[in-house]
């Protein structure tokens, strides 16, 4: 059997340095295909790693509190995510907030409301700025440093607001002596007490571009526009082993808050990145379909090109048979030889991906992402398509009848 095999490999490497140009336009089609899947499982893994990266460094005694959602179809799913209306069916709000404070073992709890608006400085104007409305605690549950000035909180907490890095020089042109000056949100005037040191993370648990949000107090926002919805609170536990028992009264306190309406969600730990974003699963999902068309494409290249194959040596398969080669033998020596093809595609697919990857990654924060899981993926994958796109040629080189064949010259 090893030789057998070892004949086989020989007579394909032959045949495919025989048509050079030929086979590796064929492993062209299939790598087109394995390096779109790749780079999107790749790009996956980056952004899954980057949310975990960022909760282990927010620490281990974080709990977060979302809404509960009953949606459980693509369509669902992407009728809330890019709904106007998505965040104004949250179920929670600021009076749940002072119910988690009073839970013991809670050492801080901040809510995270965002809503879009239009800031005014006595500079620039900005439509469409991130505005979140929080607490003075979300500094203590968020790695937030603090460039210039202070975080929210004192008496000048209602009519304070904290910019993000680039927000800063977006409406004053600086960052180093916006402290003190006012900006205007729906007609108020509030004054700015404090900027954010860069973050340069504008993929987190939390969804929110800080470097380009604007930081209030969850009241005033709500006086303002008159209502918000908060999509989530993020709560520090005093103790960390005490987690699941905290995790387990904030639970009980919002159920009975909510007179048993449990219309909402405790996470810690691996929960709370899972997944990081319902939205971005959907795409690449598609995505990933698109790519697997433009393999099934790269396979029908394969079975093209061993048909073409199989009638050019239609001698060679003769002769083979009319010294005793069996159709068993003829079948795999065309199954082998399509195979390789789409193994060096595989590879040249792994490669190409990988270097569009490192490309990528020096103008975007995804980093490459490889596992023994993607390249498992891509060899089977290329191995699977080698053998439905080459039965069909290897077949019907089984089939032919030495004698016609035996007339046929190159």
């Amino acid at each position: 059997m090893p030789l057998l095999l070892r004949t086989h490999y020989k007579l394909a490497k032959t045949a495919i340095k025989e048509n050079r140009t030929r086979s590796f336009l064929t492993c062209l089609g299939i790598a087109i295909g394995v390096a779109s899947i790749i780079l999107i499982l790749s790009l996956m893994g980056s952004i899954s790693n980057l949310v975990k990266t960022e909760a282990t460094e927010i620490g281990s005694d974080l709990i977060v509190v979302r809404p509960a959602t009953t949606k459980d179809t693509v369509t669902d799913i992407v009728e809330e995510l890019t709904s106007a209306n998505s965040f104004q069916k949250s179920s929670l709000a600021l009076k749940d907030v002072r119910a988690i404070s009073d839970v013991e073992g809670v050492a801080a709890v901040a809510p995270i409301a965002i809503s879009t608006n239009t800031v005014i400085s006595d500079k620039n104007t900005f439509p469409s700025v991130p505005v979140l409305g929080t607490n003075p605690d979300f500094i203590k549950v968020e790695p937030l440093t603090i460039r210039y000035g202070s975080f929210l909180g004192g008496q000048t907490e209602a009519h304070s607001v904290v910019l993000g890095h680039t927000l800063s020089l977006a409406l004053f042109n600086t960052i180093n002596s916006t402290v003190g000056q006012t900006v205007t949100i729906m007609g108020e005037k509030f004054m700015v007490v404090g900027v954010l040191d860069e973050v340069n993370k504008s993929i987190n648990f939390d969804n929110i571009d800080f470097d380009n949000a604007l930081i209030m107090d969850a009241e005033a926002m709500d006086k303002i526009t008159g209502s918000i919805q908060i999509q989530q609170i993020n709560i520090k536990a005093a103790n960390t082993d005490s987690l699941p028992q905290v995790s387990s009264d904030i639970e009980r306190a919002l159920t009975n808050q909510k007179l048993g309406d449990q219309n909402f969600t405790v996470a810690y730990g691996d929960q709370i990145t899972h997944p990081a974003s319902s939205l971005f699963m959907i795409v690449s999902g598609m995505l990933t379909l698109v790519a697997a068309i433009s393999l099934v494409v790269g396979g029908i290249g394969v079975m093209n090109i061993m048909l073409v194959s199989v009638s050019e040596r239609n001698h060679e398969i003769g002769v083979r048979k009319a010294v005793g080669a069996s159709s068993r033998n003829i079948l795999m020596q065309f199954l082998f030889e399509s195979l390789i093809l789409s193994l060096l595609g595989g590879i040249l697919g792994l490669i190409l991906a990988y270097v569009l990857a490192f490309i990528l990654s020096t103008i975007t924060p995804f980093a490459p992402f490889i596992s023994w899981e993607i390249i498992l993926i891509t060899f089977l994958t290329t191995f699977i398509v080698g053998i439905i796109f080459g039965i069909y040629p290897a077949i019907k080189a089984a089939a032919k009848n030495p004698i016609d064949s035996l007339k046929h010259y190159r």
